[in-house]
């Protein structure tokens, strides 16, 4: 029994490693998240839900049969089912029946419930792939907000060796006495500033790792190496032209949101059209048979009747036609009607409002494009000029002519120059990414 506990646990630890070591693209990160989700779950269920409703639509198209039986010990005073008399006796009987209706005209009721009934199944579909989106997209923010920290603590760490590599030519110089000790504080208190920003820009990258798991619903595993992607040494194609009408004109066709409430709205005016037919008559075809047995169902000599004699003898049937008129019923059909045109005028509001926010977020993504392509050619023309603006304060440094102070503000803005190179660079990425989701580009692999 140990043997196998620690098969399982072995097995298991295993299992934990390798999930950490392993590479994740993006895509295999999207798709790990999907496939384990509970939201994106719970929407399939709801989907379920909705499949079920629409096949019991139609099935209520099919006839109504019933059947029905009874068996009876009577004593006392009790109606002999044969005569109708009263009879004081003890005695025992049975009942059988058979019937059958089937709707011939309710207002076209059962058609536009079944119509209306499919466009929430089809509204239910899209809200799985607009969930699926959703989830795909905080993966990928927080799949570059890991980039973007591991950049962080790269710079910081080349931060620190500059320091550090500061400070051993500073402690040299003091131990020749070519330079102070308040020189070697100086570089000192530098070295220790760089080594708490590392451990900053570490626990920040431990932090967005965690965010990046728990949106995958990862749990075997506390840390995440992510595959650098091909396209992230290319640099950004700063010259696509992007435009915010043919941007939506492509995205309104296609985007799950948009597409669940159109359905929406097509479901309520069925339903509309549906609860309408309640103020038309109605008309039913009935059909059955029925036969019964009975104790005091005697011969002659006294004797009960044989129970398949009775129920030949006893045998009836009928058929015929319900016509159901509505007059009033408290006028519940009419204000019924109302509420449902309310909720068909509410969808129609609705799908307006998705289309505005989908309008007015294309707009934004446009706009920040269009800021950030700008951002990036300066922040680029910055970073040159700032690295050129160390190197030489490096350079006056070692001869000198420059204190560690100033030393340590012309590296501090290089660094600064640099992680905000690299926040531009990360933010374009995205948004370029959600640029081409709207173009209808498969940038996701949800399938």
């Amino acid at each position: 029994m140990n043997i196998k506990i620690y098969i399982i646990a072995l097995f298991f630890f295993a299992t934990a490693s390798t999930l950490a070591q392993k590479a994740w693209t993006l895509d295999e990160c999207v798709a790990y998240a999907i496939e384990n989700n509970l939201l994106v779950k719970n929407s399939s269920y709801t989907k379920d839900a909705s499949k079920e409703t629409y096949r019991q639509s139609v099935r209520n198209l099919l006839p109504n049969v019933n059947a029905f039986t009874d068996y009876r010990i009577n004593t006392g005073l009790t109606e002999d089912p044969q005569t109708g008399v009263l009879v004081n006796r003890e005695f025992n009987n049975a009942n059988y029946s058979l019937s059958a209706n089937v709707d011939v005209f309710q207002g076209f009721q059962k058609l536009n419930a079944i119509k209306a009934a499919k466009y929430i199944l089809r509204a239910s579909e899209e809200d799985i792939v607009q969930e699926k989106f959703l989830l795909a997209f905080r993966v990928m923010s927080a799949y570059y907000d890991i980039k973007f920290n591991e950049g962080l603590v790269a710079n910081s760490l080349d931060q620190q060796d500059i320091s550090q590599t500061n400070y051993d030519l500073v402690k040299r110089q003091v131990e020749l006495g070519l330079m102070a000790e308040a020189d070697l504080l100086e570089a000192e208190s530098n070295l220790l500033n760089d080594k708490l920003l590392v451990t900053q820009n570490q626990n920040t990258l431990a932090l967005s790792k965690l965010t990046l798991l728990q949106e995958m619903n990862l749990t075997d595993t506390n840390d995440i190496n992510l595959q650098l992607d091909e396209e992230s040494n290319q640099g950004t194609d700063v010259n696509q032209e992007v435009t915010v009408d043919s941007l939506y004109a492509t995205a309104r066709t296609f985007v799950p949101i948009v597409k669940s409430q159109e359905y929406r709205v097509k479901a309520a005016k069925k339903q509309l059209q549906s609860t309408r037919g309640t103020l038309y008559p109605s008309l039913r075809v009935v059909a059955g048979m029925s036969s019964r047995f009975s104790e005091t169902n005697t011969d002659d000599n006294d004797n009960v009747v044989p129970f398949s004699d009775q129920i030949g003898e006893n045998f009836a049937r009928f058929v015929g036609a319900e016509l159901s008129i509505p007059l009033t019923n408290g006028w519940s059909n009419r204000s019924r009607v109302k509420q449902q045109k309310i909720a068909y005028l509410q969808a129609k509001n609705n799908l307006k409002l998705q289309e505005q926010e989908l309008f007015q977020l294309i707009q934004q993504l446009v706009q920040t494009h269009d800021a950030l392509v700008v951002e990036l050619g300066q922040s680029n023309k910055r970073v040159e000029a700032q690295e050129i603006a160390f190197e030489i304060a490096q350079k006056r440094y070692e001869k000198g002519l420059i204190n560690a102070i100033e030393l340590f503000q012309a590296k501090n803005l290089f660094g600064t120059a640099q992680n905000e190179n690299l926040q531009v660079s990360l933010r374009l990425k995205v948004n370029e990414s959600t640029i081409d989701f709207y173009k209808g580009l498969p940038i996701f692999n949800i399938n």
